[in-house]
């Protein structure tokens, strides 16, 4: 059986959803309104079966995330809404928490979250064990460890491939919850990774002020997909379920575009139908991103970070060489359009930005000019052609169908086999003029541009041509497409699955507030697998003081050129982070293995 690989991607909402499917995507990701890791990102269960019925026509999925940690209290609800998203034909849930598992729920897949820490194959073997038909892999790992989980494992396994990062290591991030009482894990993180932050070394010296040393580049993974597919992936997850439209449709387009390149080459096939034909030529640098980051897929987590700023900077535009009250000249080739957006670093090296009035040539009229100068280094992050293409019709897609008559019957078969058969309700008279009763079986039959269905093959199989009227070659066209949309629908494959409530041993025998078990429920789960100790999560009221509230791979030692090793068996000596609010971090290095440890102070 030829495997088959999935595009991923988010969506915010129903319209951004149905934009990503026709730009490619062979999946969404969505959040209902309640219980997933973005709350801003709800959305009812009535939008969500729109969804689900655009989808489905090209085989598409749609995975609702419902991916925070629950209170006791909130586990009915959250039965109740899974039953209901399951009736509405939802592909899979995207979980965190384990309490669900001992819920009854519908035979619909689960997906394990990042948020579940899946970043050994022990654990993944153990989600494959009790009925998980997902993992979601652990952003941090690398080719050769992705290789060993898929080498141990027959789980379908889940890769993100571009977007935001979050640089504490999937799961184990209390920062926000320190620090407010918001918790990632409730879908409420305040994004503390974003802010500005200053650090001391070990004597008390501040080595870099006010800098954004915890915000991360964007990653981009297009180079790596096919090594990715040949270590064991099966999906390629986009981040962005914040994103707005021309991000999504910009980020499918042109990852669609490299797997099908190199699905062709390796004879594999994308696991929904359709062809995508877009309007514009898709470029990552256009839409939002903060730069781009492999984020140590090679291995090597170096020059990964986005300390200057935590906004898209966009693409660099070129060099201020003349700047007066009103204008300034750029050097460079790219040419720039009235209503782009710029942005450029001030003398403080804050970023700030403005909207281009008007352009000549190299000239520029800004909206304001007071903190451009000679020498700065002008970007766009906002290219309002490029944009406004994204945001009308900019991709088209349509399922292959063959059509051949047979006399005065018509046959249709899709791409994915499924037939449909219509006799034409008309007197069998045969044509005098057989090459224009020919193109008028043509003309009528193929014109399917206001249905998913393109005609890809007609032609006439045997007997003869008949003259048919015009209007009962339309008739017969559309009864031919209903018939073979409702084959479709009938024969959409639809996957189920089965949790196994069963005793196979969980990796670890003590658990911590860090292994985020918040409920009941989550608690007999874990003890019928053998766990024996376990502190409740931190979302429980717990005083983070003195407890790690992240882990992250990200080493700001190696990011600022400070990194030594480990010198003489000795790892390097702890630092301070102090954010905006005065708050104060102790950072222990993880030298080695590289990353580091934060620590709640004060």
């Amino acid at each position: 059986m030829t495997r088959k690989i999935e595009l991923l991607a988010p969506a915010k909402n129903t319209d951004i959803a149905i934009t990503a499917i026709t730009a490619g995507a062979d999946a969404v990701y969505i959040g209902a309104e309640q219980f997933s890791a973005r709350a801003a990102a709800g959305n009812s269960v009535a939008d969500i079966a729109k969804v689900c019925d655009f989808a489905h026509q090209y085989y598409a999925k749609v995975y609702v995330a419902l991916n925070t940690l629950l209170n006791n209290e909130e586990l009915a609800e959250a039965e109740k809404l899974i039953g209901e998203l399951h009736k509405i034909g939802v592909d899979g849930l995207i979980v965190q928490d384990a309490g669900l598992l001992e819920l009854d729920l519908p035979p619909i897949p689960l997906i394990a979250s990042t948020q579940m820490d899946n970043s050994s194959a022990e654990k993944i073997k153990f989600l494959e064990e009790v009925g998980f038909s997902r993992a979601i892999l652990a952003r941090e790992l690398n080719i050769e460890q992705i290789k060993q989980i898929h080498s141990q494992t027959n789980i379908e396994l889940e890769c993100f491939v571009h977007g935001s990062i979050c640089v504490g290591a999937s799961g184990r991030c209390l920062m926000s919850y320190s620090a407010g009482g918001r918790s990632g894990n409730r879908g409420q993180c305040a994004q503390p990774c974003r802010k500005l932050y200053s650090l001391k070394d070990s004597d008390g010296k501040t080595i870099v002020k006010n800098r954004y040393l915890l915000s991360l580049k964007d990653m981009n993974r297009s180079e790596e997909l096919e090594q990715l597919i040949d270590a064991g992936i099966s999906s390629f997850k986009i981040e962005g379920r914040l994103k707005d439209v021309d991000y999504v449709v910009n980020t499918v387009g042109y990852y669609r575009k490299k797997l099908d390149q190199i699905l062709a080459k390796k004879d594999l096939r994308k696991s929904s139908s359709g062809t995508v034909k877009l309007d514009f030529e898709p470029n990552l640098i256009k839409t939002f991103n903060r730069g781009f980051t492999d984020y140590g897929i090679s291995g090597i987590f170096s020059n990964i970070g986005s300390n200057d700023t935590p906004k898209s900077v966009g693409e660099f535009i070129g060099i201020v060489k003349i700047a007066d009250r009103k204008t300034f000249i750029i050097d460079g080739k790219k040419v720039l359009n009235n209503g782009d957006g710029i942005c450029f670093f001030d003398r403080q090296g804050s970023l700030s930005g403005t909207t281009v009035n008007g352009m000549e040539g190299r000239k520029v009229w800004p909206q304001k000019t007071d903190e451009i100068f000679v020498g700065q280094e002008i970007y766009r992050n906002y290219d309002k052609l490029f944009c406004d293409k994204l945001n009308t019709n900019a991709a088209e897609r349509k399922i292959a169908v063959k059509i051949t008559i047979a006399g005065l019957t018509v046959n249709a078969v899709d791409e994915d086999g499924n037939s449909a058969s219509v006799k034409i309700d008309a007197q069998p008279v045969v044509a005098e003029k057989k090459p224009a009763a020919k193109q008028a079986f043509y003309n009528q039959l193929t014109r399917l541009g206001n249905t998913f269905f393109e005609c890809g093959d007609f032609k006439f199989e045997s007997g003869d041509v008949y003259f048919v009227p015009v209007s009962k070659l339309n008739e017969a066209r559309r009864q031919l497409i209903e018939q073979l949309a409702k084959t479709r629908t009938e024969n959409r494959p639809i996957e189920t699955a089965k949790i196994l409530k069963n005793n196979f041993p969980y990796p670890q025998k003590h658990l911590i507030y860090s292994d985020n078990v918040l409920n009941k429920k989550a608690q007999d789960f874990y003890r019928r697998h053998g766990v024996e100790t376990i502190e409740p999560a931190a979302e429980s009221g717990l005083d983070l003081t003195g407890r790690i509230v992240m882990t992250t791979k990200y080493c700001l030692q190696k990011e600022l050129g400070l990194c030594r090793g480990k010198i003489a068996g000795v790892p390097a000596e702890p630092m301070t982070l102090t954010d905006e609010d005065r708050r104060e971090y102790e950072i222990s290095f993880l030298c080695g293995e590289c990353g580091m440890e934060i620590v709640r102070k004060i």
